[in-house]
C-alpha cells in the first residue's frame, strides 16, 4: 500500500485515528454476503462498502480488485496467484464461510494479505441438516416422497426405522462433527467417531479404533473432515463395501472426499440404503446452471445444492464474525484466527503510531528492524513479533513524530513484503 495518508477527522472525533481515512479504504463484498457484513463495516466507520449479488469470473475479477484494500468472498469465488498479483492495494480477504480451500494460501501469504474465515458460526447449521437426513433416510422419506410425486401411494412399514438405537459413525469430530454426536445422542442413538487424533468425547460418544472399524459397525456414517490431500476420496469402492449393508452415508464436508461413481454403483447394487450428498466435485457456478450427477437417478438420495450452512441464523453470524475480524486487522493489526499468518492480539494504540511490518522468515529481519530504531534514536513504545514458517510480523509502537523516517526505512530492508503505518 502506498504511504498512507492523514485522517481528515479532528482528533475530537474519536480516540483513536488511522493513517488512512476509512471513507477511502475500498471493500468489496462477492456472492451476496449477508448484508450484517455490511451494517458491521458501517457501523465501524467503513462506507465505501461494494457488495456484488454473485461469484465473479476471473478476469471480471482480476479487473474489479485494483484498489480494494479487503476482500470479501464465500465458497465459489477462487482466489488465484493471478488475482492476488492483480490486487495492488490488497491486504485482507474474508471468507464468509467455514473452509479457506477457495484461496490460494501460499501466494496471499507471500503478499502480505491476512486470510480470515468463520470455523464456528455455521456449525449447528450444518449439525441440524445431518441429524435431520439421517431420521429422514432411517424412515424411508425420499424414496416415499418420491413415489408419492408420481402417484404412487408407498404406504409400508418396511425398511423404515427409527433413530433411536442406531449407530452413528461420525469420521472428523471437530466443531460440527462433535455437535452432530451431542444431537443425535439427544435421540437416543449410539455414537462412535473416528478421527486422526484423539480426541476428548463428548457425552457417551466413543472414538474407534480405525475408520474400517467405524465403517463396519455404523449404521449411519456422516463425513466432517476438511479437503486435504490425506481427505482425497477417502471414501471409495473399498471403504463403501466395509460399510453395512443397508447402512446410510451423509457427506455435508467436501465434495472431494466421495468416489461418487462408486457411491452410485454402491447404491445401485442395493449395498446401501441411500444417502444424503451436500457437496458434490464439481458443482454449477451459478443457480442458472444444471446440476450433472449420477446420482439424480436414484430416489433414495437427498441432493442438496451445498446448503449445509445455509440458514438465515447461520449466514448473518458468518457476517458478523468476519466482518469484525476485518476491523480489527484494519483498526489496530491483530491477526488473531488469521489462517494464513502468524497471530497476534494487539492493545489500543492511542497516543503512539502503530508500524506493522510483514516479512518473509529469514534470519537477521528482525535485527535489522531493531537496528532501524535504534540508529534513529526511536523509543518504542510497544512491540510484538510472530512468526510462522513462511513470513514474521513484527508490530511496533512508537512516538508520532518519528513514524514517516521508520516506515520509509522499515520499507527499505531487505525481505520486507509489506508495512504499513496506523494512527
Amino acid at each position: 500500500m502506498s504511504q498512507p495518508e492523514p485522517n481528515a477527522k479532528p482528533a475530537a472525533q474519536t480516540a483513536l485515528s488511522y493513517s488512512l481515512d476509512k471513507d477511502k479504504i475500498r471493500i468489496l463484498l462477492l456472492e451476496g454476503v449477508h448484508p450484517s457484513a455490511v451494517t458491521t463495516l458501517n457501523e465501524a466507520g467503513y462506507n465505501q462498502v461494494e457488495r456484488l449479488p454473485a461469484a465473479l469470473p476471473e478476469q471480471e475479477l482480476v479487473e474489479k480488485v485494483s484498489g480494494v484494500h479487503f476482500l470479501g468472498i464465500r465458497s465459489r469465488t477462487q482466489i488465484n496467484r493471478t488475482i492476488l498479483e492483480a490486487a495492488n492495494k490488497l491486504i485482507g480477504i474474508g471468507c464468509f464461510c467455514i473452509g479457506t480451500n477457495q484461496v490460494d494460501l501460499q501466494a496471499a501469504t507471500e503478499h502480505g494479505v491476512v486470510v480470515f474465515n468463520a470455523p464456528y458460526s455455521n456449525t449447528r447449521s450444518v449439525a441440524e441438516l445431518v441429524i435431520a437426513e439421517t431420521i429422514m433416510l432411517l424412515r424411508g422419506v425420499p424414496d416415499k416422497n418420491a413415489e408419492a410425486h408420481r402417484g404412487v401411494w408407498k404406504k409400508s412399514a418396511s425398511q423404515s426405522f427409527e433413530a433411536r438405537g442406531k449407530t452413528l459413525g461420525i469420521v472428523g469430530y471437530g466443531n460440527i462433527g462433535s455437535q452432530v454426536s451431542v444431537l443425535a445422542e439427544s435421540l437416543g442413538m449410539k455414537v462412535i467417531y473416528y478421527d486422526v487424533v484423539s480426541k476428548l468425547p463428548l457425552g457417551n460418544a466413543r472414538q474407534a479404533d480405525s475408520l474400517e472399524a467405524l465403517l463396519n459397525a455404523a449404521d449411519v456414517v456422516s463425513l466432517h473432515v476438511p479437503d486435504n490431500p490425506a481427505t482425497h476420496l477417502m471414501i471409495r469402492a473399498e471403504q463403501l463395501a466395509a460399510m453395512k449393508r443397508g447402512a446410510i452415508l451423509i457427506n455435508a464436508a467436501r465434495g472431494q472426499i466421495i468416489d461418487i461413481d462408486a457411491l452410485s454403483e454402491a447404491l445401485a447394487g442395493d449395498h446401501l440404503a441411500g444417502a444424503a450428498i451436500d457437496v458434490f466435485p464439481v458443482e454449477p457456478k451459478s443457480n442458472d446452471e444444471e446440476f450433472v450427477s449420477p446420482l439424480r437417478q436414484f430416489d433414495n438420495v437427498i441432493l442438496t445444492p451445498h446448503v449445509g450452512g445455509s440458514t438465515q441464523e447461520a449466514q448473518e453470524n458468518i457476517g458478523l464474525e468476519v466482518a469484525e475480524k476485518l476491523i480489527r486487522y484494519s483498526d489496530n493489526g491483530t491477526t488473531i484466527s488469521a489462517v494464513n499468518f502468524p497471530e497476534v492480539s494487539l492493545p489500543p494504540h492511542a497516543g503512539t503510531h502503530r508500524l506493522l511490518h510483514v516479512h518473509h522468515n529469514h534470519p537477521g529481519i528482525l535485527s535489522a528492524i531493531n537496528q532501524v530504531f535504534s540508529d534513529n534514536n526511536i523509543n518504542i513504545s510497544g512491540q510484538y513479533l510472530q512468526t510462522n514458517e513462511q513470513v514474521g510480523y513484527v508490530v511496533v509502537d512508537i512516538d508520532a513524530e518519528y513514524s514517516d523516517l521508520a516506515l520509509k526505512s522499515l520499507k527499505d530492508i531487505e525481505g520486507t513484503i509489506r508495512c504499513r503505518v496506523l494512527f
